[in-house]
């Protein structure tokens, strides 16, 4: 029998709040305690140790990046503890400050929109609570169509793999969606990784090394910094 996974939810729309609690029980998910601003996100994950943090963004008392920052600060604590944080607009800097906490695994950035997508968004936190990494996709668009492009070296296609990289597609699911081999999408992978200046090491590591090149826009991070 596969392993339930523990959630607390923090919202502060009660509607939404309670309707997230009865979709995630639906798909088998046990959710420990739903709260409704960052104080009592802290306190309740400290007191249950769950599995899984799924967050809004803006929360009270501040309602503005509380949310955030309570679940960047929790990760500091758990580094293994998988966050998924939801948002109202497309933030880059925020998915970019999440992906910077722990070791850039188990987390993800998602647009509350997707909560309507149901299996796509159950699907989502199932990723990142079994060790993924997902960016929502239409943040991966934005930054496909910023001005000054870090990541000019990459060609078309390289692109098209990193982005969906960013979105926690694994190799298989690449080549599905762009209906190529397996092996075409691994030797697009090591391009983009050797191109960003990503020397050998863990290879699910250099992918999330990869993915926050992406939204930082800037140059890679040393893997041994």
């Amino acid at each position: 029998m596969p392993q339930v996974t523990r959630v607390v939810l923090a919202e502060d729309e009660v509607l939404l709040r309670e309707g997230l609690v009865g979709l995630l029980e639906r798909f088998g998910f046990e959710v420990l305690a739903a709260v409704g601003s960052a104080p009592e996100l802290l306190a309740a994950t400290r007191a249950h140790r769950p599995d899984l943090v799924v967050t809004d963004i803006r929360m009270p008392p501040g309602r503005r990046d509380d949310g955030l920052r309570a679940a960047v600060a929790l990760r500091s604590e758990r580094p293994e503890l998988a966050v998924v944080v939801l948002s109202q607009h497309v933030q880059a800097g925020y998915a970019a400050a999440l992906l910077d906490s722990g070791d850039g695994r188990r987390v993800g950035y998602l647009l509350k929109d997707r909560v309507a997508e149901v299996v796509e968004f159950v699907e989502h936190l199932r990723t990142v609570a079994g060790g993924g990494t997902v960016v929502d996709p239409d943040v991966v668009r934005r930054l496909l169509h910023r001005p000054h492009d870090p990541l000019a070296a990459l060609s078309p296609r390289e692109r098209e793999v990193l982005a969906l990289i960013a979105e926690g597609r694994s190799n298989a699911a690449i080549a599905a969606a762009l209906h190529v081999t397996e092996a075409a999408v691994g030797k697009h992978v090591g391009n983009i990784l050797t191109k960003l200046g990503l020397l050998p090491s863990d290879d699910t590591n250099r992918r999330v090394l990869a993915v926050l090149t992406y939204l930082r826009g800037g140059p890679a991070a040393d893997p041994a910094g």
